[in-house]
């Protein structure tokens, strides 16, 4: 079986980082070995940076094309940059791996689309941060624990402070198109782990990309028309699908043959915080102390969740070994 790491999109880790065993690796967790994993977190964080940079490229774009258009434009050069370095086979595979590879496209496109709607009408970093409570929410239903539960009261506690007290000062339609972007994150993470486990290396992701870019594309022709094949267009289009989709993806899975995946977890939590940089240099998208406080709280759920999971993870072996150990002890 596949490596998902390798195979999947990297922010499956964000909910599942159970699913690797990497901190058990020898050397990690001393001096040399936490040297060593400065390399892989600053990939992370360069990765990052970039989707979320790219992110305010294309709200630049948006009165260009649309934020329909730049979906479709982001999207479709995505695919065709992927389809190249990947070559990904098409035959030998069944009809339930071509089942999950299109419901992963289906979760991609949605994704996208839904973000971007949000981006247009709300604040960047805001966005960001109630798309975040998707695969929060996730990790949090997953778990089943019950501490759990204070991370998700004090994730709601950022959104209530980050709405001040009503969507409507955000802007409704932005707000709820933010909440379905997170709810497509929840499925897209889920698809993404088991598209890596049916496809080799990155081959499920390219033809997830190819799908998500097949119904996006219409979409994006009916708002834009022919205002997608204006050259400055279609330049910041591929300059958002390197930014937001190929160099971020790139970086990411170098880091993650490097880096245990709790950690990379908790990388992933400070999105919202990129996001609102982002949105503050290149948009000048100031934000209030509230709005500041609101997002730590989100980031700070989100960091507590992954901990608390990864402990859980960790303490299995260690209790069945206890387990083992007073079993030979009672022969």
């Amino acid at each position: 079986m596949n490596d998902p790491r390798a195979a999947a999109e990297p922010a499956a880790a964000v909910a599942v980082p159970e699913a690797v065993t990497a901190l058990d690796e020898p050397g990690h967790g001393r001096p040399g070995g936490r040297r060593a994993a400065l390399g892989p977190v600053a990939l992370v964080v360069a990765g990052g940076l970039s989707v979320q940079f790219g992110a305010a490229v294309a709200v630049l774009l948006m009165p260009k094309a649309g934020a329909l258009g730049v979906v479709s434009l982001r999207l479709a050069a995505a695919a065709l940059v992927l389809l190249v370095v990947c070559r990904p086979k098409l035959r030998g595979h069944s009809r339930a791996d071509w089942g999950t590879v299109v419901a992963f496209g289906v979760a991609m496109g949605g994704m996208n689309t839904l973000f971007y709607q949000a981006a247009d009408r709300i604040p960047l970093g805001a966005a960001v941060t109630l798309e975040v409570l998707g695969p929060l929410a996730l990790s949090v239903i997953a778990s089943r624990r019950l501490v759990n539960l204070v991370w998700a009261v004090l994730a709601l506690g950022g959104v209530v402070l980050l709405s001040g007290g009503g969507f409507d000062r955000l802007d409704p339609a932005g707000a709820a198109y933010a909440l379905g972007a997170g709810a497509m994150w929840a499925a897209y993470i889920i698809f993404s782990a088991r598209t890596g486990r049916r496809f080799p290396q990155a081959d499920g992701l390219a033809l997830a990309m190819v799908v998500a870019a097949v119904l996006s594309l219409p979409l994006g022709i009916m708002e834009a028309g022919s205002k997608l094949l204006v050259p400055s267009t279609l330049g910041l289009g591929a300059a958002v699908a390197l930014l937001s989709s190929v160099l971020p993806y790139t970086l990411e899975l170098m880091a993650l043959r490097r880096l245990p995946a709790p950690t990379f977890a908790i990388l992933m939590s400070l999105e919202p915080a990129i996001a609102a940089t982002a949105g503050f240099l290149i948009l000048d998208q100031a934000l209030s102390t509230t709005d500041a406080l609101a997002i730590a709280l989100v980031i700070g759920a989100s960091m507590g969740a992954v901990r608390s999971q990864t402990a859980r993870v960790a303490a299995s072996p260690r209790r069945e070994r206890v387990r083992s150990a007073r079993w030979r002890k009672a022969e």
